[in-house]
């Protein structure tokens, strides 16, 4: 995990892991109830959360995980980078096991030392959607928003405080 996290954070991304399986078993039962009140609840508990959250002390996401690269979004970079779309995909990419195009290594080779993103005008679909908790049906992702619990310490907060309700 991060060192750069504060204790907050860091707790809040414990706490996650350790309920994962609750997480998915509350959440799972809160969409067959009341889908339309627990996507706005999400939305509303997003809007409060990065009030406060500053994502440049944190960028445990991009310390960490890597977004899915979709092909607009390697034409743009390898363009931006003045770079062939081959050069590119074999410098910073590799297909996981989905056969999605993800980054080779983490943290993101575009990270810099204070956590602002060196192509951020031109970053991947991915990155500028995360953590994806203001989506307008957050609830067809559940089992995204479950993992990034565990990424995202904003996303830990919020389902922690969707669970409680």
């Amino acid at each position: 995990m991060n060192s750069s996290l504060s204790n907050q954070d860091r707790n809040s991304l414990s706490q996650a892991k350790k309920k994962r399986k609750e997480y998915r078993k509350k959440l799972l039962h809160l969409k067959k109830k009341r889908p339309k009140q627990i996507n706005d609840r999400f939305n509303s508990l997003h809007d409060d959360e990065f009030e406060t959250m500053d994502c440049l002390k944190c960028a445990n996401c991009c310390k960490t995980t890597s977004p899915i690269f979709r092909n607009v979004d390697i034409n743009r970079l390898a363009k931006h980078l003045s770079m062939k779309v081959g050069s590119f995909t074999e410098k910073y990419l590799k297909l996981d096991e989905d056969n999605d195009y993800v980054l080779k290594s983490a943290p993101c080779s575009f990270l810099n030392e204070d956590n602002t993103c060196s192509v951020y005008d031109f970053r991947p679909l991915a990155c500028r959607e995360y953590p994806h908790t203001d989506r307008k049906n957050v609830l067809q992702i559940i089992d995204l928003t479950i993992k990034n619990t565990e990424v995202c310490p904003a996303v830990a907060r919020i389902v922690g405080k969707i669970i409680k309700a």
